[in-house]
């Protein structure tokens, strides 16, 4: 019934300690071999991707929330951040003395020198530390910014939400995206590219960041170690990372 599959990176494919368990490796080339596509969706960049796409043999990917898409190695979907948005977060982001790291397509960068919530915050990801340039956001293309602050401070940004999505990852860290956007975003443009809907459609994931990426597809699987806010969100709840969690959703699927 399902022909192609979504598979969020942190807490779904790989574990707290950003390994890929060996069951999830199997699923995955299994899921392959019976001729049903894999693709990453994820909030991480595509540079920090690589290692785990080739280990698993994905090509096909969503990165960024949306913001950016590519199937079988080819680019298909670019979602930027406008440079009068960015510029107003900038503004009040330096004013409550809060860091931000702006996203490109090849590269990131940050405004702060040795920050300790951007070390905190990045170096959860198992990633190198983004490089120091305060304008890199002027001169290249941004799909994604990381807003260092602590969730009390959340309030100071409420006037920007008619252009941005905040959605918190860290203690210290949330992304920031276009107002509107999510993974579900990038996942529309492959299905299209490809000819198949939404029900045609099955994802994984356990954040929430993948809230409307579970409504969309056809059979939306949350991880036994989700938030328990993207809970009501899926059609099943699969066990845990370590637990086989992949594979025991796949079988739940009907895919393996």
């Amino acid at each position: 019934m399902y022909k192609i599959v979504f598979f969020d990176i942190d807490g779904t494919l790989i574990n707290e300690d950003k390994q890929v368990p060996e069951s999830t490796v199997k699923a995955i080339h299994d899921l392959k071999k019976s001729g049903i596509e894999p693709v990453i969706a994820t909030g991480r960049a595509p540079y920090f991707i690589k290692p785990l796409a080739e280990l698993l043999g994905i090509d096909s990917y969503v990165c960024l929330n949306g913001g950016y898409a590519v199937y079988k190695g080819e680019p298909l979907y670019h979602r930027v951040i406008a440079k009068s948005a960015i510029e107003a977060l900038v503004e009040l982001a330096a004013a409550h003395q809060h860091s931000l790291v702006f996203e490109g397509q090849h590269a990131f960068a940050t405004d702060a020198q040795d920050h300790p919530f951007v070390q905190s915050s990045v170096s959860s990801l198992k990633v190198d530390l983004p490089s120091y340039d305060p304008h890199f956001w002027k001169t290249n293309d941004i799909y994604q910014i990381f807003l260092h602050c602590e969730a009390k401070d959340e309030h100071l940004y409420e006037g920007l939400l008619s252009d941005f999505k905040l959605i918190r990852w860290h203690e210290h860290a949330m992304d920031v995206l276009p107002a509107g956007g999510s993974k579900a975003q990038g996942i529309a443009a492959m299905l299209e590219l490809v000819g198949l809907k939404p029900e045609d459609a099955v994802a994984f994931g356990d954040g929430l960041n993948d809230m409307e990426m579970l409504s969309y597809v056809g059979f939306g699987i949350a991880m036994g170690n989700s938030h328990k806010d993207l809970l009501p969100y899926a059609d099943h709840v699969t066990t845990h990372v370590d637990e086989e969690g992949v594979r025991n959703g796949l079988v739940t699927a009907g895919l393996l």
